[in-house]
């Protein structure tokens, strides 16, 4: 349901965003609404509450964000509270900013090493990335975990490339397992 809410509530916000010509206002307002939203668990907490009036959270909302942010986002924020839908704010905002990356050519990419790679091989990686994709430019996030003992596991999305040597001898592993000897 959460889902379905943020995809409803976030395609509005491209929508609106799209028709006023003002994408990337709009997209940097949600990636700091984003932080704030996150950041401050007790707001969105307080504006969630049932014992808070609809009235009440509206003025909290425009006490905080008037003036902050745009008439576009302050709007949409109000709209969000009026609905009851303050508790999936950080959902909707996510598949807003989600969505205008997929516009852009922006991909994010997870990638977990066995040790910590050099600046130079991971703009290699990057590289790589950007020459085998449709992404113009990557948001990248590094991990480093010595349980894969050497190679690397890139995610991009719901897609996985693993090179690493665990995986590699577990697949091992199962083949040996299923030899059978006459």
């Amino acid at each position: 349901m959460a889902k379905l809410v943020s995809k409803i509530y976030g395609d509005a916000l491209w929508q609106a965003a799209r028709e006023k010509n003002k994408v990337d206002e709009i997209f940097e307002e949600a990636k700091a609404l984003g932080q704030v939203f996150e950041s401050h668990r007790d707001l969105v907490h307080l504006l969630d509450h049932p014992q808070v009036v609809k009235e009440e959270k509206l003025q909290i909302t425009r006490n905080v964000f008037q003036g902050k942010i745009s008439d576009e986002m302050m709007g949409f924020l109000a709209a969000i509270v009026d609905k009851g839908r303050q508790n999936d704010i950080l959902a909707i905002l996510d598949y807003f900013i989600k969505q205008v990356k997929e516009e852009k050519g922006i991909g994010m990419a997870q990638v977990t090493s066995a040790v910590e790679l050099t600046e130079a091989q991971k703009e290699q990686v990057k590289g790589k990335l950007l020459a085998t994709t449709r992404y113009v430019e990557f948001e990248m996030n590094y991990i480093v975990d010595p349980s894969l003992i050497g190679g690397m596991v890139i995610r991009i999305g719901d897609r996985v490339v693993d090179s690493s040597i665990r995986t590699q001898l577990y697949e091992l592993k199962k083949q040996l397992l299923d030899v059978q000897l006459a």
